[in-house]
């Protein structure tokens, strides 16, 4: 009698078993996209957040500077209580006494120290993010190593904690927006040790299995999507809604909204000052 082949045989033991295998392959593959733009966003939030203030807050101080000048001078030549109250309240926002919990504004991030104070606390230069959004070549490379070394495509726990360290090195240089250390970690991961043995089948149907992984992509689905939610919710996310295709024009139109505000602010102060 001649024996089937394995593949018949094996749709045999377990009816469905490979419509289920192509299921959890394509729920990997979208779950990765979706990290993946999940983690360019966090990113541009952070960038974002970061540039605005390296190249904006000094123009928030003048605004806030010419502001309480108008309001002292103004209350000078009126002479009214409401106008001095007024005066005085401006110029305390100027350079409030800070709060405690505002000693550390700017310096955590959501991976705890910022660059930033890392560096000044190890003595290290740190580089700033040069744009919003990464170039197009961090982008391609980060995608590319995030679909090859994702610890959720690791077969054992072993490789899945290697993979998971490894992805903490690609995840900070895509931060910085470093291709060239994106495309060495490229060069590295190719170069590495191939994929470890499967460890033995567990005593659980393989259906069962492959259930549990679709239920656990599932849920991690949606952990990601309450995260992107957040961030979309937060002051600095909707900002960058405004301006989905290029987050950096954004920044520039915004600084310029800035400027000509600093030119009507010098104008009333020269108007109203002898």
């Amino acid at each position: 009698m001649k024996a089937k082949p394995e593949a018949e045989a094996d749709q045999t033991e377990e009816p469905g078993t490979q419509r289920l295998e192509r299921a959890v392959r394509a729920a990997e593959t979208a779950l990765i996209e979706y990290e993946i733009a999940v983690e360019t966003f966090r990113v541009e939030i952070e960038n974002f957040s970061r540039l605005h203030h390296q190249r904006l807050g000094p123009v928030y101080a003048r605004l806030d500077e010419l502001d309480a000048r108008i309001a002292e001078v103004t209350a000078t030549i009126s002479g009214d209580p409401e106008d001095l109250r007024k005066a005085q309240e401006l110029r305390a926002a100027v350079l409030p006494m800070p709060k405690v919990e505002e000693l550390f504004h700017g310096w955590l991030d959501s991976e705890g120290l910022s660059p930033e104070a890392t560096a000044m606390l190890s003595e290290e230069s740190v580089k700033p993010p040069s744009r919003v959004r990464p170039s197009e070549d961090a982008r391609k490379a980060y995608r590319e190593l995030v679909r090859k070394a994702h610890p959720d495509l690791a077969q054992e726990d072993a490789e899945r904690e290697r993979r998971e360290a490894f992805l903490v090195r690609v995840n900070r240089a895509y931060a910085e927006g470093d291709t060239d250390t994106l495309r060495a970690l490229l060069e590295e991961w190719t170069a590495g040790p191939s994929e470890p043995e499967a460890e033995p089948e567990p005593a659980l149907a393989r259906s069962e299995v492959l259930y549990a992984r679709l239920e656990w992509l599932a849920e991690r689905k949606e952990m990601l999507t309450q995260l992107a939610t957040d961030m979309e919710q937060s002051a600095i996310g909707a900002m960058l809604k405004m301006a989905p295709d290029d987050p950096d024009t954004l920044l520039e139109e915004i600084a310029e909204q800035l400027l000509a505000q600093l030119e009507e602010r010098e104008a009333e102060l020269a108007r109203l000052s002898p």
